[in-house]
């Protein structure tokens, strides 16, 4: 079969709902037996989301193969459950970048190089690539964005393209517009959408199917009067409304027609949609019976974005322990000392500490560590987390009160995580960390052996500095235990506490790979072990400290 092309754009504002709307159809078509795959085209100049700051974009989402993309491709990867590669995310600055690197090579061969067909036909390299090295059946393409965006017209411009060297029957184009509710006239209004769809229609592109983005039911007035101005079949006027759980949107997707009018439109003839397994999935959301209280302690927290995936990852967690995970965001610039420590976080029952970068708010995540380990709290630590805890180790167990890393203290003399060998000297800042999927060896008898249940594992990496080697055998008399290595033993991965139930830290990020229906097994033993504690203080009071 050759491979059919969604294309999902978005007209009025930001922030509507493609990802999501984009990531449920993936889902939607996989549970009818096709291999899907997709991708995020992203306007904005930067080469990639990766020296972006997290408060204004968000978390960076890392691929197997090491590509820093937009976090979107973490819903796709979280709704398909199919891993996406270095195809799955382009933006301008790529796009510029590798057709001015083409041209500096005389790849050219003299010719004017202009928006088309040069610039769109790189876009279309991508959309076909992506096919080509997955295989897949679908490819679902999503454009950033809205529609009338300047930086997005060459986008819009190589998907027309597509429709035409690849036949209409073989496209979709989906269109995701709002439809806002005016509470004084006490009605939804349809002419933001019809003006988008113009605007569309501009550009050379008629949609095959529009989404409404509402909060509540629109009515079917106003899908009509869509269907009527915006020239689409009436049941391809599609409601997305917002709900209690995002997992729920695929199957509110279905109800509302969207896998067969996609599918009629791709000429598709498929099974219906298998949900059975997504619907236990949200059977287990709805009839969850406990809630645990986990503080989020990190320097991004003003915006929740920043912590996407960690976020996620705990609410999958939540649901394999039949709990509903209530998240405090704690802004470590504000822990400045234990007294702050304990208003904060005496009355949470674990303390998670994700990745990031600079120095700022590190000395409050410092004493986070030290209130979950003094006061044995269950602790994570990831990436940078792990950092702080050893770093925290090192300060108040082997008193090195200048213990630091050479991220912060370039001249420090107990920088106990320190830059890796090949990473020394004057380095550019994008894409030069250790990044994507590196193999790990689990050492026997700890609790990360007792969560993975194996002794070898593959995760993530987005990191640039390490766990200091030139500390590593005074660390482990002093009790610290290294749990986690590179596969020769030369890199430190993971280390934890002994005689505690979960005081872990990896360098690696294991949200990454967490899955609504099968939550990473780090996360399950996080959760498990603060409703652990929180049982027991409920039944003794504060747990007796190792």
């Amino acid at each position: 079969m050759a491979t059919k092309y969604v294309f999902v754009t978005g007209g009025v504002v930001s922030g509507l709902g493609k990802g999501i709307t984009a990531a449920s159809l993936g889902r939607l078509l996989k549970t009818r037996g096709l291999k899907v795959a997709s991708q995020k085209l992203d306007p904005y100049i930067n080469v990639d989301p990766g020296t972006m700051s997290p408060l204004q974009h968000g978390e960076v989402f890392v691929t197997d193969d090491g590509t820093e993309t937009d976090l979107d491709l973490g819903h796709y990867e979280r709704f398909t459950d199919e891993n996406l590669n270095k195809y799955s995310n382009l933006t301008t600055g790529k796009v510029y970048w590798n057709v001015l690197n083409k041209e500096r090579q005389g790849a050219y061969l003299g010719q004017t190089v202009q928006i088309i067909p040069h610039i769109t036909n790189e876009i279309k390299s991508y959309i076909y690539n992506l096919a080509k090295s997955t295989e897949a059946d679908v490819v679902i393409t999503e454009i950033g964005g809205t529609t009338g965006d300047i930086e997005s017209q060459p986008f819009l411009e190589a998907i027309r393209q597509v429709g035409l060297e690849q036949g209409l029957e073989n496209c979709c184009y989906i269109h995701v517009v709002l439809v806002p509710y005016i509470s004084g006239s006490d009605e939804y209004k349809s002419k933001p959408a019809q003006h988008s769809v113009k605007e569309l229609q501009g550009m050379g592109i008629a949609p095959n199917v529009i989404v409404l983005r509402a909060d509540g039911p629109v009515g079917a007035d106003i899908k009509r009067k869509i269907s009527l101005f915006c020239n689409v079949r009436p049941d391809c006027v599609i409601e997305n409304l917002t709900m209690p759980s995002l997992y729920e949107c695929p199957l509110m997707l279905e109800a509302a027609g969207l896998t067969t009018v996609v599918a009629r439109q791709l000429h598709l003839d498929t099974p219906p949609s298998d949900l059975t397994e997504w619907k236990e999935l949200i059977s287990r959301i709805a009839t969850r019976s406990k809630t645990c209280r986990i503080a989020l302690v990190g320097k991004y927290v003003k915006l929740h974005d920043a912590y996407l995936s960690v976020m996620e990852s705990l609410y999958h967690a939540g649901f394999e322990n039949e709990s509903k995970v209530d998240i405090k965001w704690v802004d470590s610039e504000l822990l400045t000392s234990q007294v702050h420590c304990e208003e904060q976080l005496a009355d949470v029952d674990g303390i998670i500490l994700p990745g990031g970068f600079g120095d700022r708010g590190i000395e409050g995540m410092v004493q986070a560590a030290q209130y979950a380990r003094e006061q044995g709290v269950p602790y994570f630590g990831i990436c940078l987390g792990m950092q702080i805890m050893v770093i925290e180790y090192a300060r108040n167990v082997l008193g090195y009160a200048d213990a630091n890393s050479s991220e912060f203290t370039p001249d420090g003399e107990h920088n106990v995580i320190a830059l890796m060998p090949d990473q020394q000297g004057n380095i550019p800042k994008g894409g030069t960390m250790r990044l994507g999927k590196y193999p790990c060896a689990v050492a026997a008898g700890t609790v990360l052996r007792a969560c993975y249940g194996t002794d070898h594992v593959d995760e993530r990496h987005r990191h640039r500095y390490e766990f200091n080697n030139d500390f590593r055998t005074e660390m482990q008399n002093s009790g610290l235990v290294i749990c986690g290595t590179s596969p020769n033993g030369r890199l430190v991965e993971a280390v934890e506490l002994p005689g505690r139930d979960f005081h872990l830290g990896v360098q690696f990020h294991p949200e990454f790979k967490s899955r609504p229906n099968r939550a990473h097994p780090l996360f399950k033993g996080f959760i498990a072990a603060a409703l652990r504690y929180q049982a027991a203080q409920a039944e003794t009071g504060p747990m007796p400290v190792v």
